[in-house]
């Protein structure tokens, strides 16, 4: 790596962070086989990878390196009494994000009992309180990113200019009929990279479990 290549000293200490829910082994294979069926082989998306695969919580952005600590103990903190028990959601169906001009596919989720907004306004607030995180103005909205549009390519752009749709219309089978919990909220780590983010675990909380 060349000097002019070399991430900042500033960048460096910085590591963008997000809370996200874990999807349970079984949720988690039965969606990205559905999404192989319903999404693949399409050349103007690039899928999301299947251990990618998460419910984005609150998402941090770029943090200091040495606030990492006190971002985990006062998220997991707050997490570990939010709910009575886990998170419970159910796959609704899949929205193009924006609408007209799609970016990504969303595979939008029914929050079954609130219990994942329950978490989000407990983990969020938790985090606004201490100087951690400053909240969106957007609703929580409980969705699984499931893939993402490719750069725009010349033929696309020939196909917007004569009038046709710029994307294959959605998928026409629906998201598999299945609920579970998300018992596993995880602190991440965001690494971007030209093809595409990676995610690394830094720790993890049980939710909604209580010991016996």
């Amino acid at each position: 790596m060349s000097s002019a290549d070399a991430p900042s000293p500033e960048a460096s200490r910085r590591l963008r962070l997000f809370l996200a829910l874990e999807l349970p082994r079984p949720a988690r294979s039965a969606l990205v086989g559905w999404r192989e069926r319903a999404l693949g082989g399409r050349a103007e998306l690039r899928l999301i990878p299947p251990d990618a695969l998460h419910v984005t919580i609150v998402f941090l952005g770029g943090r200091d390196r040495e606030r990492l600590d006190e971002i985990t103990e006062v998220a997991f903190a707050a997490a570990a009494s939010a709910v009575s028990a886990p998170p419970r959601l159910r796959p609704l169906a899949v929205r193009p994000i924006p609408a007209r001009r799609p970016r990504l596919y969303a595979l939008e989720l029914e929050d079954e009992g609130g219990r994942a907004a329950l978490l989000q306004r407990a983990v969020g607030g938790a985090l606004a309180e201490a100087g951690l995180w400053e909240p969106e103005r957007r609703p929580f909205w409980p969705h699984l990113t499931i893939a993402r549009v490719r750069a725009r390519s010349a033929r696309r752009g020939a196909r917007e200019r004569a009038g046709e749709p710029a994307l294959p219309p959605l998928p026409s089978e629906p998201p598999p009929q299945l609920a579970f919990e998300a018992a596993e909220l995880v602190l991440y780590r965001s690494l971007l990279a030209p093809s595409g983010a990676r995610y690394e675990p830094l720790a993890r909380c049980a939710v909604g479990v209580t010991s016996s």
